[in-house]
């Protein structure tokens, strides 16, 4: 491939990426009165009082309908929610799941995942949180300014997750509920912002579905979050 093709295929799949994510890619999470036990049931008024984005592009920004993942969050005083509804062809899942404890590498099988930033200074700094469909999970302190950012795994969070796979369906749910006092010193309040992304690795293809694309074959391109904003409205 010479090099004004591959210029042309650049702009294009960037092109392509911004349509998708737009000029100012923004997700919101409206407040709860109160914490509540974790559920997966989108239809309780816990997750459907607050609006939904959806990562539906592979990493370069091309359509992927058939997976097009609903992502909600809530928050409280205390504790940032999320939600993922995630449709599905076949799982690709870990052999012996262990969900009391702390699966290493559970990036290899299918997962959801949050990667989040209060740090606004140094953006190669932010926490990484997944959960499988069997309600196996991970959390990671990441600095790519590290040679080896994956130890970040070492560090907990304390953040609690709840799973459910609907079979006849084909669709998986997650629930993860996130302390604040694990992702920034601030107290949680209306209007105050971080930086995030939303993943997805689906089925033995290993196939990627993100939020924003990021523009290369990893999640791991901060440059490319997009916006989580606290609000005290409901949708």
């Amino acid at each position: 491939m010479n090099g004004f093709v591959k210029i042309c295929l650049t702009l294009t799949l960037l092109s392509a990426a911004a349509a998708v994510a737009g000029d100012n890619p923004l997700m919101e999470s409206t407040k709860a009165d109160k914490d509540v036990p974790l559920t997966t049931n989108p239809g309780l008024s816990f997750w459907s009082s607050t609006p939904p984005v959806y990562a539906e592009t592979d990493t370069y920004g091309k359509p992927l309908p058939r997976y097009r993942t609903e992502v909600r969050s809530r928050w409280t005083k205390d504790n940032l929610y999320f939600l993922f509804i995630c449709p599905y062809e076949k799982l690709h899942l870990k052999p012996d799941p262990h969900p009391k404890a702390e699966t290493f590498q559970l990036w290899d099988w299918d997962v959801a995942e949050v990667f989040i930033g209060s740090d606004f200074e140094n953006i190669r700094h932010y926490k990484e949180f997944e959960v499988s469909p069997r309600g196996e999970w991970i959390d990671l302190d990441i600095d790519l300014s590290k040679p080896h950012h994956e130890e970040g795994w070492k560090w907990n969070s304390g953040f609690q997750v709840a799973t459910r796979i609907d079979h006849p369906a084909h669709i998986w749910y997650a629930a993860m509920r996130i302390p604040f006092s694990a992702l920034d010193k601030r107290a949680p309040a209306d209007g105050i912002t971080f930086r995030v992304n939303l993943f997805r690795s689906q089925g033995p293809d290993h196939k990627l579905i993100v939020w924003q694309p990021t523009i290369s074959d990893t999640f791991h391109v901060p440059e490319r979050f997009g916006t989580l904003k606290l609000s005290t409205r409901s949708k």
